[in-house]
């Protein structure tokens, strides 16, 4: 099956890959964590590629700006459920090991991608 045009995004890559290990972690919680802080940890990592998706298939640059826009909320909401989860124990070490970078990449790439989209909106 050929990759659509989203697929091909490294920073929908990037996206993927958060949510997948985000997945992975809560996969392995407790009934009540998962269905508190694991349910809107997983909903709000893989808003960020939906997001990204969604913005690349309204086909106009303006579209596409708002829902990087949203993605970039999603990651910061995505950040929030993280700290709630460290804090309450829930995260090891080598789990934050494995989760920062991915997300030390993501946001400045979002930022990047909104930046490349702005330049085609002033160009177009």
């Amino acid at each position: 099956m050929e990759r659509t045009d989203f697929e091909k995004l490294r920073v929908y890559e990037m996206s993927e890959q958060l949510a997948d290990e985000i997945w992975n972690v809560v996969a392995e919680w407790q009934l009540f964590e998962k269905d508190t802080v694991g349910k809107q940890l997983v909903r709000a990592a893989d808003s960020i590629g939906a997001n990204i998706a969604e913005g690349v298939g309204r086909g106009s640059f303006p579209d596409n700006r708002r829902f990087v826009r949203t993605a970039r909320g999603s990651l910061n909401e995505t950040k929030h459920w993280l700290r709630r989860a460290h804090r309450r124990h829930l995260l090891t070490k080598d789990t934050v090991g494995r989760i920062k970078p991915i997300i030390d990449k993501l946001s400045p790439s979002l930022n990047a991608y909104l930046g490349s989209i702005d330049v085609l909106l002033t160009t177009a």
